[in-house]
């Protein structure tokens, strides 16, 4: 029986996944898949770019909204319920197409990878935990990237849930998440994926556009929507409030930093998360690039999704 195949549009943020994802749908009367860590969680619209109803321009799209902030949201329940958004889709006859930068949901949809295979304690997970908390992010990503360079090279130094469950395999097991990950691969995937990663040839471009987002979002209002989400009761320790643009605008509200500082901080947290999404999906050889000479219109993103489509549906035959 033929596998189905998922078209999965990813890359760094400020590249033009939304529009591309959205153009695609269109031509392969499709529903957009959202693969997105931040965009699952309600109240946070601003900060994590999530697509307004006219960016959506009509397409349906799931996995947005589908989480409360202060919840604990894991890969292996993204990949259950978008899974069952995917195949619901194409159960309808239409096609699904993810769209998002979040490489560990892509691969837990793609692989349907049973991420509750290798061991925890609870003992452990808190010793690990004060550790990070003790030496920091930044240093306990590089204790990490010590015996598994490939897990944290994806993860951000805040990203403390997978940096501290990564480091707790490794304890319980003497063998690493990647490798864990790796065993599960032996199983047959859940889809096919036709991939394609998005960049700009001029890697200066690309963080112009980044840094232009950033200060779009405090002129869209950031700041007021983090003061709501902690006037509502939400903990900055949370995993949702670790995202880029959220951490740092607590910090401002806490009065740790001016608001020029937390823009600043902003701006230069995404760059450097850019770089690590574009050195992971370097090291995957089935992704297909687009890599933009210029910021694109949109007869350049027509132009380009039109010839994904053809390709892709070349491949249905």
């Amino acid at each position: 029986m033929t596998m189905a195949r998922l078209l999965v549009i990813t890359g760094p943020t400020a590249t033009g996944k939304t529009a591309l994802g959205v153009a695609l749908a269109k031509l392969l009367d499709g529903e957009v898949v959202s693969a997105d860590s931040m965009q699952i969680y309600r109240g946070m619209d601003i900060g994590t770019a999530k697509p307004t109803a006219s960016e959506m321009e009509g397409v349906a799209h799931h996995m947005l909204d589908v989480a409360d902030p202060g919840e604990n949201f894991s890969t292996a329940k993204y990949a259950k319920m978008a899974a069952a958004c995917a195949d619901d889709i194409f159960r309808r006859g239409k096609q699904p197409v993810v769209v998002g930068g979040t490489g560990l949901y892509i691969d837990g949809l793609v692989r349907g990878t049973d991420y509750a295979a290798a061991p925890s304690d609870p003992d452990t997970r808190r010793a690990i935990e004060a550790e990070y908390d003790s030496i920091g992010g930044g240093a306990f990503r590089e204790k990490l990237s010590a015996v598994d360079p490939d897990r944290a090279a994806q993860l951000h130094p805040r990203d403390k849930k997978r940096l501290v469950r990564a480091w707790e395999v490794y304890a319980l097991t003497g063998k690493t998440i990647t490798w864990h990950d790796e065993q599960s691969k032996l199983v047959p995937p859940r889809y096919e994926a036709y991939t394609v990663a998005l960049d700009f040839a001029d890697r200066q471009v690309l963080y112009g556009r980044i840094d232009r987002r950033a200060r779009t979002m405090f002129d869209q209002g950031l700041v007021e929507e983090v003061r709501c989400l902690l006037d509502g009761g939400l903990s900055p320790q949370c995993t949702a409030m670790q995202a880029i643009g959220y951490k740092e605008v607590a910090q401002h509200l806490a009065g740790r930093c001016s608001l020029e500082e937390a823009i600043d901080a902003v701006c230069r947290a995404s760059r450097q998360y850019a770089k690590r999404q574009l050195t992971w999906l370097r090291s995957r050889p089935e992704v297909h690039w687009v890599r933009w000479d210029a910021e694109p219109d949109r007869a350049a993103l027509d132009r380009t999704a039109r010839a994904i489509a053809a390709e892709f549906s070349a491949l249905q035959i």
